[in-house]
């Protein structure tokens, strides 16, 4: 059973017809309920129908000959039901509209013609919002990695913060997304089942399921492997946004190896991430490209939780840390020594160096760990589902 109730008004048939069609696409939404107009004031019958149906979203479709009836609508909508998050749908071409609509209550405005991928992340975040105001239900927070080009060492951090995090905490997954995964080679393991073999299971996925296809490291980390081959069919969106509702309920820190795959999955995942780590070196090349992926990520609104990881970092006379910041527009949470040739044998051996727990590059993941760990308080979030248990 979808976990948000969408009320959809729009003037033109044809757009209710669609928006309604995109909604439901997302599995995670249904629509209860649709109009051709808008409410007009507080005694209006369509206003009490609405109020009685308690949406959990309200998409309103702004044409751009007849703006003003629907921006008056939004701001009645939004003083009547503060619970409900209005969505606008209409032209970026009129910036002077979508700052009315924001002014006047939504909470989200998406370009016309709206795709069900720019749908899901915007219930995605809708989600996340409501998962950080309530207080009272531990549940898993979610650490994405992300390369800010090839080679930059995505899957060393990712690895390494998992066991760093594990021999702190404990009850740690890390999930490999790239298009080919090597985090078991990092672990030396040899997972039975990839995360190919979850997707297509994810009808019948549970908690004792879900372990199943997890391999266990020494440690006690639980690895959700890469796939083999080159993946020819992606899975959905929806599908990723299903899985990791299922394990952010499951483990106490989710870690996320998301390597150089810069794709609307990766733009979900972060958009339910606590924090995303891009990782860069200090070369021209390496930072540039960290500015162009957090230009990337940052469209889906996730800036705010953007960070950037130094690797085979060493001190270069007249660059210091503020620079790294200024350049990739990313706030800087750790820098990882540039010990290329221990890390390289490591990977060899599959022997994670956060495992030489007296090393200065073990220490730095240690660090960094502790980093995101004491930005908050990780135990009194509440559980937040995109999709209810029926």
């Amino acid at each position: 059973m979808a976990e948000l109730s969408v009320i959809i008004l729009a003037q033109d048939n044809e757009s209710r017809t669609v928006l309604q069609m995109l909604v439901d696409n997302t599995a995670v939404a249904r629509t209860i309920y649709s109009a051709p107009s808008v409410p007009v004031a507080s005694t209006d019958p369509l206003l009490r129908r609405i109020s009685d149906l308690k949406p959990d979203v309200i998409i309103l479709d702004i044409p751009a000959s007849s703006a003003t009836s629907m921006l008056r609508g939004i701001e009645l909508l939004h003083t009547e039901l503060p619970d409900s998050a209005i969505f606008a749908v209409g032209e970026m071409t009129q910036p002077q509209i979508i700052v009315s609509a924001m002014r006047a209550g939504a909470r989200e405005y998406i370009e016309r013609p709206p795709t069900t991928s720019h749908m899901l992340e915007a219930f995605v975040r809708i989600t996340t919002a409501q998962r950080k105001s309530q207080r009272n239900t531990a549940r898993g927070r979610i650490f994405t990695v992300v390369n800010a080009k090839g080679g930059s060492g995505a899957t060393t951090v990712a690895v390494n913060l998992t066991l760093a995090l594990q021999q702190a905490h404990g009850n740690v997954a890390i999930i490999d997304l790239a298009p080919l995964g090597h985090t078991a080679l990092h672990l030396n393991v040899k997972p039975h089942f990839t995360i190919g073999d979850v997707l297509k299971n994810l009808h019948r996925l549970d908690g004792s399921l879900l372990e199943g296809y997890m391999i266990r490291h020494s440690n006690g980390a639980h690895l959700l492997a890469g796939a083999n081959d080159p993946v020819q069919v992606q899975p959905s969106p929806v599908d990723f946004a299903k899985l990791f509702d299922l394990l952010v309920n499951h483990y106490r820190y989710v870690v996320v190896d998301a390597s150089s795959r810069l794709d609307p999955v990766t733009r979900i995942v972060s958009d339910s991430s606590d924090a995303v780590l891009i990782v860069a070196q200090t070369d021209v090349p390496s930072l540039w490209s960290a500015s162009r992926v957090q230009q990337y990520l940052s469209e889906t609104g996730t800036r705010d939780r953007l960070r950037l990881v130094l690797n085979r970092y060493k001190k270069i006379p007249g660059f210091g840390d503020s620079d790294a910041e200024a350049a990739t527009s990313t706030k800087l949470i750790g820098k990882i020594p540039n010990q290329y040739p221990a890390v390289s044998a490591s990977i060899d051996r599959g022997i994670p160096v956060a495992q030489q727990n007296h090393s200065e590059i073990a220490r730095s993941f240690v660090s960094l760990a502790s980093s995101l760990t004491d930005s908050g308080d990780e135990n009194k979030t509440r559980s937040w589902s995109l999709f209810k248990t029926a």
